[in-house]
């Protein structure tokens, strides 16, 4: 019963297929780990035990009966709290929402659920997920596996400790300028970017709703892959016999090279030459238009998360985390016209990285640059607080300007992970080239 808590969700999704794991046990393992915790009330906002141990009952009697709803009917995974729970409260990570709690469940929750997935919560977060740090003096900063001085990454920093420390088999986060993959890279996981528009963000809690995707995050590619279905409520793409052979890879040298550290440095590098052992070609090249596309960050992501929350926020100004409050005001500074510019740079910007990435098969860099900043110094120090967020979501946001599907895995050092861009709505092709990558990187 021990090893539970450590297996991927796909492996337990086969045990209790087989027989040999309980849904029911399965939950209350879960839920019993996360009760005894010492981390326990800043990785969850709230535990749902009655509709956790429900949904593990129903799922025990499908088991056996054998009509299981699907390879992961039984398996209990945690929620970011920007999902909208019946009857649970949903507060985004910020005291603007505070007691806010919806009447139904988010379409993909819903899906979730149809497939018989267990909700043991709702899991900490940056607050309005306007950061990829994960530190939210107003609610909780959830604790990194590495580093317990660290922040764990943002915005789904408590999706990302609840696996890590093994409270959930898997977590459901979302990412608006890397907020699955900054996490589950500091702290060694698989985080699966989906392409904007894959999966549906009804009853999901907005920040930027041009930019915003949701994502797993989770033990492994196989794992994302089901969850990918799950959330859907689609077919898991085959990943039996994903190979490197003929694969060619680009390092992106642009933007994403810049000011990279020494150990994510040294940790990518030597994921390269993995690759590249197991018969990927690599090729370095240069994408000006994704500098260009970095430059619209400002008019498009700020401007938009202010249009979002500006009423919302100045009613009540002094109940937000500054240095989130400074960053969402920034966005007044933008004109509509300025707005209408940056999209149709962007748009030119994709056109132009689609026509030279067409020879790739995905394109690599470091997730992030930066190792997981200390958690004390961000709060007391401006200037780190501002460059290591800049930083952090540097790389993993050119996925999202460019609109792409994209997922990082880990290397095996600590808290830095290797990152794939695919193409829009590639993410069947994206999984079973990350399925090959992580048998080369171990």
């Amino acid at each position: 019963m021990f090893n539970w808590l450590e297996m991927s969700a796909a492996d337990l999704g086969r045990g209790i297929g087989d027989g040999a794991i309980d849904p029911v046990a399965l939950t209350q393992a879960f839920l019993g780990a996360i009760d005894s915790h010492d981390a326990r009330d800043r990785i969850y906002v709230e535990v749902s035990p009655d509709r956790a141990l429900a949904e593990a009952e129903a799922a025990a009697e499908r088991a056996r009966a054998g009509f299981r709803l699907s390879p992961l009917d039984g398996v209990p995974i945690s929620w970011k709290d920007l999902f909208d729970t019946a009857g649970l409260g949903t507060e985004a990570g910020s005291a603007l929402l505070e007691g806010r709690v919806p009447d139904q469940d988010a379409t993909v929750l819903r899906n979730a659920t149809a497939a018989g997935l267990v909700c043991l919560g709702k899991t900490h977060m940056s607050e309005l997920a306007f950061s990829g740090l994960g530190l939210n003096p107003v609610t909780a900063t959830s604790p990194c596996v590495n580093d317990p001085k660290a922040v764990p990454g943002g915005s789904s920093s408590g999706a990302a400790a609840s696996v890590a420390f093994r409270l959930a088999a898997a977590g459901i986060g979302s990412d608006t300028g890397g907020s699955v993959r900054i996490p589950a890279a500091w702290n060694d996981l698989v985080g699966f970017k989906t392409t904007h528009g894959r999966l549906s963000n009804d009853g999901v809690v907005p920040l930027c709703r041009s930019f915003d995707t949701v994502g797993p995050l989770c033990r492994t590619v196989e794992d994302a892959a089901l969850l990918l279905a799950v959330l859907e409520g689609g077919m898991a793409p085959d990943l039996r016999g994903a190979s490197l052979q003929g694969v060619r890879l680009g390092v992106l040298e642009t933007v994403a090279m810049e000011d990279v550290r020494e150990t994510p440095m040294t940790a990518f590098q030597t994921a390269v030459d993995r690759l590249q052992d197991a018969g990927a070609t690599i090729k370095h090249f240069a994408a000006p238009e994704v500098a260009r596309a970095m430059d619209m960050t400002g008019p498009l992501y700020t401007a938009e998360a202010y249009g979002e929350w500006r009423e919302t926020i100045e009613e009540n100004p002094g109940a937000m985390f500054d240095r989130i409050l400074e960053r969402f005001r920034a966005g007044a500074q933008f004109s509509g016209p300025d707005y209408a510019t940056a999209w149709m740079i962007l748009n030119e910007c994709r056109a132009d990285w689609d026509t030279r990435v067409a020879g790739f098969d995905a394109v690599i860099c470091p997730t992030a640059p930066i190792l997981p900043p200390n958690a004390e110094r961000l709060m007391t120090d401006i200037d780190y607080y501002v460059s290591e967020n800049l930083l952090a979501l540097r790389n993993t946001r050119i996925g999202n300007l460019l609109g792409l599907s994209s997922i990082t895995l880990p290397t095996g050092t600590p808290s830095c992970g290797i990152m794939f861009l695919g193409a829009p709505f590639a993410e069947e092709r994206l999984l079973r080239l990350a399925q090959a990558a992580s048998g080369a990187l171990g």
